[in-house]
């Protein structure tokens, strides 16, 4: 689908020196009649790229507990190129907080980037029993490696 251009919706840069914890091209199945993708796959997709360092961070499971605030702040279209990026902004006794990003490459060949969404979400960790349990140490998983 074709992306209306329009100044309400400025170009901007995919964040320099970060790697996106997940990449993916929404297909029609994910969109409406008119190509605009569902806020609940985004939002599918966010606590996706949002559990990932947590799981490092947890070394080990971890549940969603909480989506502490979600922003759609353009929409999504069908052939967008979307890259996630989260970040752990705090870490708990058994709970971990991760802001996540999300920039659209619309127009590759154009380099058209927008900031379509921004989310905070809990997570918390949990055993091999589904409750919750402690974060491990930041030393503990650094002599690991």
């Amino acid at each position: 689908m074709t992306t209306p251009q329009n100044a309400a919706f400025p170009s901007t840069r995919l964040p320099e020196g970060k790697m996106p914890e997940l990449r993916v091209m929404p297909a029609p199945a994910d969109a409406n009649v008119y190509g605009d993708v569902f806020g609940g796959w985004i939002m599918a997709q966010v606590d996706i790229a949002g559990s990932l360092p947590a799981t490092r961070r947890a070394n080990g499971r971890v549940a969603t507990i909480a989506v502490n605030s979600f922003l759609f702040k353009q929409p999504v279209f069908v052939g967008d190129l979307l890259s996630f990026y989260a970040d752990i902004v705090r870490v708990g006794n058994t709970s971990i907080t991760v802001n996540v990003e999300v920039y659209a490459e619309r127009n590759r060949l154009q380099a058209d980037v927008v900031k379509v969404t921004e989310a905070q979400l809990t997570y918390v960790a949990t055993g091999p029993d589904r409750k919750p349990r402690q974060v491990p140490p930041i030393e503990t998983l650094i002599q690991r490696d």
